[in-house]
């Protein structure tokens, strides 16, 4: 496959599989634990954030499972964008819209997901080539925010992981949203502390019920 098509093929499964995982914490043994916990509960779509110690071997472990997308989450700059997708990420998660780093990863033929919250920033992203645009922080108004921004540009792929919920999220999608992100709502701080893994696969896999139930009633 051309790099080019493996761009748009991993743009593809993450618009199809719609939900990520997104494990922020201080222990690298915590954050595979609770990973491989939301995996088990059916999620297919896995970042570490670089601020998770230990995240390039994470990255690395978790893209040997053939049947999950790694990605790198607040990917800075363009040497973490390199040493990401050279551990084995295969997308690229940003807080921020950085157009050095969404220029490394068209480079690097992966797709990228910067951070904006303004719409002035969502279309900043856009036009710079991102595939997705992550909305970022969690926006006033929630799903409501998005219907307002996407009426006038209907062309926005967003991708928000700040204020979403397992009790939230379909309405999310139904706002126009391509997918979305799970980050302390999916891995809690309580469940994180007490190693409580069971706790984090049975949410995930309430997350994919919820979301196989709104496919079929598309």
């Amino acid at each position: 496959m051309m790099a080019g098509n493996r761009r748009q093929e991993i743009a593809k499964t993450i618009q199809r599989e719609r939900v990520s995982a997104i494990i922020r914490t201080a222990d690298q043994e915590t954050a595979s634990n609770a990973m491989q916990a939301a995996v088990d509960g059916g999620i297919r779509l896995a970042e570490f954030t670089l601020t998770t110690p230990g995240a390039f071997e994470l990255i690395a472990e978790f893209a040997k499972k053939p049947e999950i997308v790694v990605g790198a989450g607040t990917v800075m700059t363009p040497e973490q964008a390199q040493q990401a997708v050279g551990a084995g990420a295969r997308f690229l998660v940003s807080p921020v819209c950085d157009a050095e780093v969404l220029a490394e990863s068209a480079r690097l033929e992966v797709p990228t997901i910067p951070g904006a919250s303004t719409p002035t920033e969502m279309q900043r992203a856009h036009e710079l080539g991102a595939d997705f645009v992550k909305v970022f922080p969690a926006p006033f108004g929630g799903a409501d925010f998005v219907r307002a921004v996407r009426g006038p540009m209907p062309h926005l792929r967003l991708f928000p992981t700040a204020g979403v919920t397992p009790e939230n999220f379909v309405e999310f999608l139904d706002a126009g949203c391509v997918g979305v992100g799970f980050v302390a709502t999916l891995f809690t701080p309580a469940n994180l502390s007490a190693r409580n893994y069971d706790a984090i696969r049975d949410r995930a896999s309430t997350i994919m019920g919820r979301l196989k139930a709104w496919s079929a009633s598309r």
